[in-house]
């Protein structure tokens, strides 16, 4: 069973090393429960935040956004809701984009998903993607130049979050996000049935072999993957990130991915 995983994991990672598109998502089943992952490889691919338009209101769908992208001759090849928010798609934690601070970094323990430490931040920089534990994170200040806080942690290190209980009932469907160590391979994922903490961590760790996980949320979470034929619409979202690609031009003058 573990040599078939890792089989599947080579060639998983052939296929996305040699692939040439900005991002592959594909479904996947691992030990019961049903995924939808999208792969990233943030040394190639534009990798973005989005939250607010020019005027300070918040986008909050995907459709906005593309409508957003398309006048500037770019379209969203993926995207996923990115963080936690308060009821007024406002970040609750750490929120950079394009090097600007919106909400500072929150460091203790609180409430709620986001406040189960350890915690950690989604931080984009020149080239690399990467999670990076909260507090970690502030002792390091690691210059990105767009971020996000959630939480909590799923994977730290290589170890699942110490509060995670493998047979515990709460259940929901749950996003996240996954880096390699060298900030290069970044693996989004959406349960498509409702799982636990420890069930979705493992996701991460075991079978993408990633050591740093953080999780988004949970029932609110949506996803945009036109490689699935899939768009998730619904009531206003707050931060969200996506892979951002030109849109080519070709001979004949009409506009295509």
């Amino acid at each position: 069973m573990r040599v078939r995983r890792s089989l599947s994991l080579l060639l998983g990672l052939a296929l996305w090393a040699g692939q040439g598109a900005a991002v592959e998502c594909r479904d996947e089943s691992y030990q019961g429960n049903r995924y939808s992952l999208c792969e990233v490889d943030a040394s190639r691919e534009n990798l973005r935040l989005f939250l607010r338009d020019d005027t300070g209101a918040v986008m909050g769908h995907f459709s906005t956004i593309e409508d957003r992208l398309a006048a500037q001759n770019k379209t969203l090849a993926f995207a996923t809701n990115a963080g936690m928010y308060h009821t007024d798609r406002s970040p609750v934690g750490l929120y950079v984009e394009d090097g600007n601070e919106e909400m500072r970094l929150v460091t203790n323990p609180g409430p709620g998903n986001f406040g189960l430490v350890p915690n950690g931040v989604f931080c984009l920089r020149e080239g690399r993607a990467d999670v990076i534990e909260t507090l970690a994170f502030e002792a390091s200040t690691p210059s990105c130049t767009s971020a996000t806080q959630s939480g909590p942690m799923l994977v730290i290190d290589g170890e699942l979050h110490p509060r995670f209980l493998k047979d515990s009932d709460s259940r929901y469907i749950r996003n996240g996000v996954g880096t390699s160590a060298d900030g290069r391979r970044v693996v989004f994922a959406i349960s498509r049935n409702t799982v636990n903490f420890h069930d979705f961590a493992s996701l991460f760790r075991d079978h993408l072999d990633l050591p740093q996980a953080l999780y988004f949320d949970g029932n609110i979470s949506r996803l945009h993957a036109p490689d699935l034929n899939r768009s998730d619409a619904g009531f206003m979202m707050g931060p969200v990130v996506g892979v951002v690609e030109d849109v080519a031009e070709d001979d004949a003058g009409t506009l295509q991915n």
